[in-house]
């Protein structure tokens, strides 16, 4: 194959069904064939990397001996990646015919352009809000903890971190986007560095678009590119662990590029607000897992 346009890096944990389903879609878009893939296997202890081997000869497959989560993992790939377009795609993704070159045909025509999203839905149809987000500053952290985003969704002040007052369907330019599907000009990456791997997993897509605005660039979110995505399909199997590197993604992405802007005391509290989350859910999680199913209504 010739220099391909697009490099496809998934990082796969345990989900070899929707690993498969995830990549008998990629085929069947008509510019499949300037695709490369990388698969990094974070060690499943499953047959994802047998079925890889034997059904996918074409996928480059790393298979980790731990778990190094999403930025180690993708950074892994990323420097030796040929493709002009790096895409970011979740092994739980079905992406629709034409979406991954609907997105290089995006970056192609739009050079100012310097990270592009799909138009990201739930099983049911439904948008998955976190496709399209504003960055997580204090207020617009604090509308959606209380969940006054969801109680006023049209409102651009409440509503602004998922954008819940934009059609769906129109073009955006916004914040930041989801890591289940990101596509960055490789030449970006260059500029702005790898996905920080302080963050295990969540929140790197935040920091990598973060950066990506401050060198200049747009982030864009675009709905003529479709992705179902079933959210959290591996990280339920490991529920507290999920929810501790989810606040330290908060907590770095917080540290890293707004807590210079506020005085010590306040950080203080909303590091305690972030942790403090963390182990609300942690308890709940812990509780539900003694909650016999059958109890369950």
């Amino acid at each position: 194959m010739s220099e391909p346009i697009v490099s496809i890096v998934i990082v796969n944990w345990k989900t070899p069904k929707l690993l498969a389903q995830c990549l008998d879609s990629i085929q069947k878009d008509p510019q499949h064939e300037q695709f490369e893939i990388f698969v990094v296997d974070n060690n499943s202890g499953d047959d994802s990397v047998e079925m890889l081997k034997a059904r996918y000869k074409y996928v480059q497959v790393i298979a980790n001996t731990d778990n190094k989560g999403f930025s180690k993992a993708c950074n892994q790939v990323i420097p030796i990646a040929r493709g002009k377009y790096v895409l970011l795609l979740n092994p739980d993704s079905v992406v629709t015919e034409n979406a991954i070159s609907e997105l290089a045909r995006y970056l192609e025509t739009h050079k100012d352009c310097g990270a592009v999203g799909a138009k990201v839905l739930n099983p049911d149809g439904s948008l998955q809000l976190a496709c399209r987000r504003a960055f997580p500053d204090p207020a617009a952290s604090f509308f959606r903890v209380t969940y006054l985003s969801r109680l006023f969704p049209n409102s651009k002040t409440f509503a602004r971190y998922n954008y819940s007052f934009a059609d769906q369907d129109q073009e955006l330019e916004v914040d930041a986007l989801s890591g289940a599907c990101m596509m960055v000009p490789k030449e970006v990456v260059e500029k702005i560095g790898l996905l920080d791997e302080d963050i295990f997993m969540f929140g790197e897509d935040i920091d990598w678009c973060w950066r990506i605005k401050q060198a200049g660039f747009k982030v864009v979110y675009n709905p003529l590119a479709v992705v179902t995505h079933a959210h959290g399909a591996a990280s339920r199997l490991r529920p507290i662990g999920t929810t501790i590197d989810l606040h330290n993604g908060m907590h770095v992405f917080y540290r890293k590029h707004l807590a210079q802007k506020y005085w010590a005391p306040f950080n203080l509290l909303v590091y305690a607000a972030i942790w403090s989350r963390a182990a609300v859910f942690i308890v709940v999680n812990w509780v539900r897992s003694l909650t016999p199913k059958a109890a369950i209504k």
